[in-house]
């Protein structure tokens, strides 16, 4: 079986995404993507080991509980990120790759604002949040959100940048990304923590140098290598019809990070008043389980990309087939995952804590948390497909109705009876009834595009002979 090239240009890959067979595609794009979901999955669990067992508890649970207002933050990026897979993927997918290019920059330099700006948003909340929660994290949460103004700015690149990877058809860069990214959060962890001991200081420092360097190398990546998808910045001009595009298509998803992060936030809250032994237990079952939920529900991106070119090339039977196979090989992944990871659950915790008292709470969430991942990974998926549409609104209604709606009215009305468990089983039901929903809407979509380009044609005809994809064996 002849393996296609982790070199492939553009033109090569979009050639392989419109002319491979579904699954056969679909998996060859979903390696990396599944590698890249693994090793940010490694990410929280290879800094939660460091915080728990060299920080502390209360340390533990400020960045537990600080997490979700840090995304928050970070949700225009993910809109951005976002608009570019849709809007570039489509027009890789009508061959305009040139217009594509263009985008791409004004992508970049939008990112690159928008994350100097929400920087001082980040210790303005800071203050204000940090005065209203319990006397015994207040100042670690002070402290760590403060200091992560200073990653925020590098955290919007990284996401952008991974948006049109994955637009271009190639996953595999943002894997290559996030793998430096980690080897560097490790060997900054053991400088700033094992050796010179700075506790909760030192684990904004690991992240401020690692993505630092690791931005340095992507706008190498993208505006410095020489090759036919180098971008240009060269007399940069705004250019507002592309603008306004990527506000209306990365909108309605910067709304969703932020109202799923704001949820997560509200749970948070509900979760800290029962003090720091609950939170860093949920905080421990998180960075576990964070591993579970991220195999599954990365395939959403392999999605968005089969479906985006495909729809751009007037294929839509091809973009639909790729949403139900995805979804399938997303619980199939999510199935061996919760074989794998409940009976090893006992054994993952104690690499936190020793505490009895702790680890009876992260046992049991952890149990819980995993068997959700079947409905969030479909979720995802189903999302990713709507996402390549264009149809960026329907993730929105369907993020805030699996946080707000579903779980957290789940949490508020079942508190008393289930006291803090109720956030894990919440967790459970939701998942699970998002994707059903999910499930109905997209049987129900109408499989054309939203965004607004030049009219387009009929199916862009890409002669079979020259996809680099496997052949049949």
């Amino acid at each position: 079986m002849r393996l296609a090239s982790l070199h492939q240009s553009t033109d090569e890959r979009r050639n392989l995404i419109l002319n491979g067979p579904i699954l056969r595609t679909l998996l060859f794009l979903s390696v990396p993507t599944l590698m890249l979901g693994f090793v940010q999955a490694l990410m929280p669990l290879t800094d939660g080991l460091f915080i728990n067992n060299l920080a502390g508890n209360i340390v533990a649970s400020a960045v537990t509980y600080s997490t979700p207002i840090i995304n928050m933050m970070s949700a225009f990026a993910q809109g951005l990120s976002v608009a570019a897979m849709a809007i570039l993927g489509q027009l890789n997918g009508r061959g305009n790759m040139a217009d594509s290019k263009k985008a791409a920059s004004q992508i970049v330099v939008a990112g690159s604002i928008l994350g100097c700006l929400s920087a001082p948003f980040l210790v303005v909340a800071a203050f204000f949040i940090s005065g209203s929660i319990n006397p015994e994290i207040s100042h670690a949460v002070f402290l760590y959100l403060s200091l992560n103004a200073l990653v925020l700015p590098f955290s919007f690149l990284e996401s952008i940048y991974n948006g049109i990877m994955n637009a271009n058809g190639k996953p595999e860069a943002p894997f290559i990304r996030m793998v430096i990214m980690l080897a560097l959060k490790v060997a900054f962890n053991v400088l700033f923590l094992v050796v010179l001991r700075m506790g909760l200081v030192g684990c904004v420092l690991a992240s401020l140098c690692a993505n630092a360097l690791v931005t340095v190398w992507m706008f190498y990546e993208l505006f410095g290598k020489e090759g036919k998808d180098r971008l240009e910045i060269r007399g940069f001009r705004f250019d507002w019809p592309i603008v306004k595009e990527l506000a209306r298509v990365g909108f309605p998803a910067m709304l969703n990070s932020f109202f799923l992060n704001l949820g997560f936030f509200l749970i948070n809250t509900e979760t800290q008043k029962y003090g720091a032994l609950v939170l860093t237990a949920q905080g421990i079952a998180n960075n576990i389980s964070s591993v579970c939920f991220i195999l599954p529900g990365c395939l959403s991106s392999s999605v968005t990309m089969m479906v985006s070119m495909n729809i751009g090339a007037g294929r839509p039977d091809k973009a639909k087939g790729s949403c139900w196979t995805g979804s399938a090989l997303s619980a199939a992944i999510a199935a061996v995952v919760i074989a794998i990871i409940v009976p090893l659950s006992s054994h993952l915790t104690v690499l936190f804590t020793r505490d009895p008292a702790l680890l009876g709470i992260a046992n049991r969430a952890l149990h819980i948390y995993t068997y959700s991942v079947v409905g969030f990974g479909v979720c995802m998926t189903i999302q990713g497909a709507f996402i390549g549409l264009g149809r960026t609104r329907v993730p929105l209604v369907l993020g805030i109705l699996r946080i707000w709606l579903l779980r957290y009215v789940f949490i508020l009305a079942t508190e008393k009876a289930l006291s803090f468990y109720s956030v894990f089983w919440g967790n459970l039901f939701s998942n699970y009834t998002a994707a059903l929903i999910a499930i109905v809407l997209i049987a129900r979509v109408k499989w054309v595009s939203v965004i607004k380009h030049a009219p387009a044609a009929e199916a862009v005809p890409v002669p079979a002979s020259e996809a680099p994809c496997p052949s049949e064996t």
